[in-house]
């Protein structure tokens, strides 16, 4: 079965990158045969752009645009320090002090990092901070946090906290239960809770690209192995799944190929677009 695709949109972690981090050894060359059919490979994922700057470049994809914080931030020209926005969606400012105050008071314990443009914010290099330092390769920015959210003057695209899994499913439990409108809390890893603008989703990533590429939704593809690519996979004309997913998200998909330690993801672009 060969689709008509003409834009792939795909998640990172669990998906083009296996178990150890190493990105799927076929993909380059999948890419590289979508750019002469002119279809863009563009990557999405919770990492920020600095996260997502060695993998881009990494597999060639440098010139397309580039979904960080699940969409709160698209970008282009990675490559340059002066890259360009594409879409901005920032949390609400008196929400991030609200829940940066809620952490303090009730969850001290909790890791809190906070994401503006290329920028990784933390209050110390907790053993948590060290951990997602290593899997990213970045170094983050110690400030007060309570005084940079204070200021207002810099969008927060996104706040992970990070824990143990028993810590975070409690926080994640009281923030929903909180007046929160405008922003929307999902686990990334099971002691990872992301919070992003109540707007922000995969699935807009998907929608605001396809737009501006002047695509019908039905020739779009995606790829991802976890619940917050869900909505994007129910939406593409072609939503694949990992073999390494939950077998609720296999479900969303329309297929389901092999896992990110199998090369799943350039397999699906051969024998679905190629």
């Amino acid at each position: 079965m060969i689709m008509t695709v003409k834009l792939i949109l795909s998640d990172i972690d669990g998906t083009i990158l296996n178990d150890n981090n190493i990105v799927d050894s076929g993909l380059k060359e999948s890419i590289e045969r979508l750019k002469q059919k002119e279809i863009p490979f563009v990557l999405a994922s919770a990492r920020s752009p600095k996260g997502m700057l060695p993998i881009a470049q990494k597999l060639d994809v440098l010139d397309n645009p580039i979904a960080c914080y699940n969409g709160a931030l698209v970008i282009k020209d990675l490559k340059n320090e002066n890259y360009s926005t594409v879409f901005s969606h920032g949390l609400d400012n008196n929400e991030v002090e609200q829940i940066v105050k809620i952490i303090h008071d009730k969850y001290p314990k909790v890791s809190i990092n906070l994401y503006t443009g290329a920028d990784w914010y933390v209050e110390d290099t907790d053993k948590w901070v060290t951990i997602e330092s290593e899997i990213t390769e970045i170094d983050p920015i110690v400030t007060d946090v309570d005084k940079l959210v204070e200021k207002h003057q810099i969008p927060i695209h996104k706040i992970l906290l990070v824990s143990d899994s028993a810590e975070i499913d409690k926080v994640m439990n009281y923030l929903r239960d909180a007046v929160f409108p405008n922003s929307s809390f999902y686990l990334s890893k099971p002691n990872y809770l992301e919070i992003t603008n109540s707007n922000v989703s995969k699935e807009k990533a998907l929608r605001e690209l396809a737009k501006a590429y002047e695509l019908d939704l039905k020739d779009t593809m995606t790829i991802g192995d976890n619940f917050n690519d869900v909505p994007m996979l129910k939406l593409a004309g072609l939503g694949v799944a990992m073999q390494n997913a939950p077998v609720e998200v296999k479900k969303c998909a329309n297929v389901v190929t092999d896992s990110n330690n199998q090369n799943g993801v350039s397999k699906a672009v051969e024998k679905y677009v190629l």
